[in-house]
């Protein structure tokens, strides 16, 4: 006599879905892309026989019926669409699971800490990292966008292998650096600011006695350090679009990269300001890693590209 116990074990057994194999799922895949067993097992260089016989098993082992064989092409039922999908899914995740084995047999980092100053162009760095994720798609990015001494911080700490940073007074011993370019600070305001409707050249002391838009960091590097700072008051940022929106709004002047004002300053809703006795110099874009941790094959590929600098 059977028991409630015994009926439970037989229904579970009755529902279970066996284990479907990979070479099933990519067989299952092929007949639905190529449209035909036949078509299937010239694609995957079999008899005909072999790819009916499999997706028959898988069948029989998901207890489903998937693919409709009255019609000239086989047509997946709704159970045969909502498996399809996941078949394609673990084939996906079986092909990257291969391709970081192989990276890694090779020596392929699996992550890539990248630290970027706030200053480098936007388009550059849009453009490097979709070049990146196209040849390395299994190596991980951790991307850091930071201002002045943060940018170095983090490749010191050793939480990024990689970073772009600006100039900086002193540089560690401990850190390899190559510059890959270098760009134009400018002063500007907004066309309602006092200074912006001063005719000729402006002291330096006029300067002083507005709020200056400073872009600053927490970093132990930068600290108690001014760079390019002339007015008593300053209001400190630690992001360049909110000092961008703040100096397009009339609150204050500051130093700005000349690539990422031009249109304002087209349009008029900056303008330049002629400071006497006020240059700032270019400000150097620095490849920087730590001595004891060069980059590895992905890293060294990725900062190239980016000394490149070709943008979108």
């Amino acid at each position: 006599m059977k028991t409630i116990e015994n009926l439970d074990i037989n229904a579970a057994m009755t529902t279970d879905p066996g284990h479907p194999t990979l070479d099933q799922l990519r067989v299952l895949t092929a007949v639905v892309d190529e449209g035909s067993f036949s078509a299937a097992a010239r694609r995957l260089n079999r008899a005909q026989s072999v790819i009916s016989y499999t997706i028959a098993t898988l069948e029989n082992q998901l207890g489903l019926t998937l693919l409709e064989r009255g019609h000239r092409r086989p047509t997946l039922t709704d159970a045969g669409q909502a498996m399809l999908a996941d078949a394609r899914r673990i084939g996906v995740l079986v092909d990257e699971l291969r391709a970081r084995a192989a990276g890694l047999t090779s020596g392929l980092e699996t992550e890539v800490g990248l630290a970027v100053d706030v200053m480098f162009p936007t388009d550059g760095l849009v453009a490097a990292l979709q070049d990146f994720a196209a040849a390395y798609p299994t190596v991980t990015l951790r991307l850091r966008v930071e201002a002045l001494g943060a940018v170095m911080q983090l490749v010191l700490d050793g939480v990024c292998g990689l970073g772009i940073s600006g100039g900086m007074p002193r540089l560690p011993n401990s850190i390899i650096r190559r510059q890959i370019g270098a760009l134009r600070l400018i002063p500007v305001a907004a066309p309602c600011h006092p200074l912006a409707r001063r005719e000729g050249p402006i002291p330096t002391s006029e300067c002083r006695d507005h709020v200056q838009l400073v872009l600053t960091d927490r970093s132990r590097l930068t600290e108690g350090q001014d760079f390019a700072v002339l007015a008593a008051r300053t209001w400190r940022l630690g992001d360049l679009g909110a000092k961008h929106a703040l100096l397009r709004a009339g609150l204050g002047w500051g130093n700005m990269p000349e690539s990422m004002v031009g249109d304002d300053l087209a349009s008029g809703r900056l303008v330049r300001l002629d400071i006497a006795d006020h240059q700032t110099g270019p400000y150097p874009q620095l490849l920087i890693h730590r001595a004891d941790t060069p980059p590895g094959p992905a890293a060294t590929w990725l900062a190239d590209r980016l000394a490149r600098g070709e943008g979108t």
